[in-house]
């Protein structure tokens, strides 16, 4: 999820300032880590709380990191 990466460097967001859109810290690193994907209502709430693309937000899934 390199687009909430870039927006946390470049904002200075820890994990704590993501878990209102995205959950709990673990969840939040599940995401991050690419071990679990993001549902519409994330994506929806990372474009309109940090304004994140919703497009780079949208990408398909490659069935080899999986």
């Amino acid at each position: 999820m390199e687009a909430i990466r870039f927006r946390m460097e470049q904002s200075g967001l820890t994990v704590k300032d993501l878990e209102p859109a995205i959950g709990r810290s673990n969840r939040v690193y599940e995401i991050l880590n690419r071990k679990r994907v993001l549902t519409l209502p994330m994506i929806w709430k990372l474009h309109e709380m940090f304004g994140i693309p919703a497009a780079s937000l949208i990408k398909p899934v490659s069935t080899s990191t999986r």
